[in-house]
């Protein structure tokens, strides 16, 4: 499908060959084949429809419509190839449209911020934007902990960027940890059971052998319970006669009516009284009456609910919140913040539409 004059919301890996300019044509010629070579191998797993690379002259910048993932992996593998780059990655605004030559182009400040934030690293650091790294951190707690805050950054235009540079090796793929989780716990379970423990015994054996023991008692009650005799019956020979006895105590109950009649009585209402007080009692009261909102933000933003974050819209599309007066603000790197005042009520639904410009 054709997505050109639409405005998208992608990830934007901006590459600059350090001090490439300053290289004889023969060795920039040498540099650029070798870093083609290498973003192309980087960009292997990410379909092509999926990614649009423009070509920068001395690097790249590389748009994934995608999974935010895409572009954290790829820019990762190029930090740590051989040919010395600078790297950028943004979370932004984009627009597609058709060049002079017909072909898709990326502009907008998507990648604007993706160049302005690359331009901060030091040769071989990556840095991401604010906006990417709110994203990318909230997928796990591996990715969570890529990331560290290296404060504000202004540019020429007297912009300022809050950066985070990415540190460490490369995690394990959020996508490849949840694809079969079942056989990757057995298949840990299995290594961990036939490792060697104390003594050089196996785990394993040493988990066995109390179920072994355990079986062995089991098996030796049970043919002890089978080999003796039952015991005789004793027992009714003395329920018997008390059966008999109880029958006689009924008739002393029966007595003529005396004035004192009235005062027998009397305890057998109270009890039936307590009852029906303890059923008239009110019932416990409900729980607080909640509605939902529906929220639409494009291109996107971060939602806070009376000043407490609860996502990012998109993804985020639906929420439901205790009924009455609440402060919606929604926040985006690269605009004002929008807030607003609403009133939910118990079971509908208030829907929240806003478009940054």
């Amino acid at each position: 499908m054709d997505t050109t004059g639409r405005t998208l919301v992608c990830s934007v890996l901006f590459l600059d060959i350090v001090e490439y300019t300053k290289k004889p044509v023969s060795e920039q010629l040498q540099l650029k084949q070798a870093f083609n070579q290498e973003l192309g191998r980087a960009l292997e797993g990410v379909p092509s429809r999926d990614r649009i690379i423009l070509d920068t002259g001395d690097g790249a910048a590389v748009t994934f419509m995608g999974d935010p993932e895409d572009a954290l992996f790829a820019a990762m593998t190029m930090r740590d190839m051989k040919v010395p780059v600078r790297l950028g990655v943004n979370l932004g605004p984009v627009r597609l449209v058709r060049d002079l030559n017909g072909q898709v182009n990326i502009i907008g400040d998507g990648i604007n911020v993706a160049q302005r934030v690359m331009s901060f690293s030091t040769p071989g650091q990556l840095l991401v934007s604010r906006s990417f790294y709110e994203v990318v951190s909230c997928l796990s707690r591996d990715y969570a902990n890529l990331f560290h805050h290296e404060g504000s950054r202004t540019d020429k235009h007297v912009r300022e960027h809050d950066v985070y540079s990415v540190i460490g090796g490369t995690p394990a793929r959020l996508s490849d940890t949840m694809s079969d989780p079942g056989t990757t716990s057995v298949s840990m379970s299995v290594a961990w059971l036939g490792r060697a423990g104390p003594l050089g015994l196996r785990r394993s054996a040493i988990f066995a052998a109390p179920l072994v023991f355990m079986l062995i008692v089991a098996g030796g009650v049970g043919a002890r319970a089978l080999m003796e005799p039952p015991a005789p019956a004793i027992v009714e020979p003395a329920v018997a006669p008390a059966k008999v006895v109880t029958a006689p105590v009924s008739p002393p109950t029966v007595a003529p009516a005396t004035p004192s009649a009235p005062a027998a009585t009397a305890p057998a209402v109270k009890p039936v009284a307590r009852a029906e007080r303890r059923l008239e009692k009110p019932a416990t009261p409900a729980g607080v009456q909640k509605g939902k909102i529906e929220i639409s933000v494009t291109p996107w933003g971060e939602i806070l609910i009376d000043g407490k974050k609860r996502g990012i819209s998109p993804p985020l599309r639906e929420l439901e919140i205790s009924a009455g007066a609440h402060t919606i603000e929604i926040r985006n790197a690269t605009f004002s913040p929008h807030l607003q005042r609403v009133d939910v009520k118990a079971g509908q639904t208030t829907t929240i539409r806003h478009k940054f410009r």
